[in-house]
């Protein structure tokens, strides 16, 4: 198990600024209340992932394939949410 495991939750927070900031400086970005909790769900769901199968599969080549595959399906479901690459009805924009 990771020392640190408090930074796991701690890390959407940090993250969760970026947009944060950006909101106080320009029109260009736009994020609601569930905008924020959806992506903080969705980034603790990816690091507590990640740290799963570090801790689950000994093998290296094993952890990167089980890594990358959950940062592609992360990254396939933020740009359907962001803007509808798959015209689903989550799609966003």
């Amino acid at each position: 198990m990771l020392k640190n495991s408090y930074l796991i939750p701690l890390s959407p927070l940090v993250l969760l600024l970026i947009p944060f900031v950006g909101m106080q400086f320009s029109n260009e970005v736009q994020w609601s209340l569930f905008d924020f909790v959806l992506m903080g769900v969705l980034l603790t769901g990816v690091g507590f992932g990640i740290q799963w199968v570090v801790n689950f599969f000994k093998s290296r080549t094993q952890r990167w394939t089980f890594i990358l595959l959950i940062l592609v399906l992360f990254f396939l479901l933020w740009a359907e949410l962001a803007v509808g690459i798959f015209n689903s009805p989550i799609a966003g924009s």
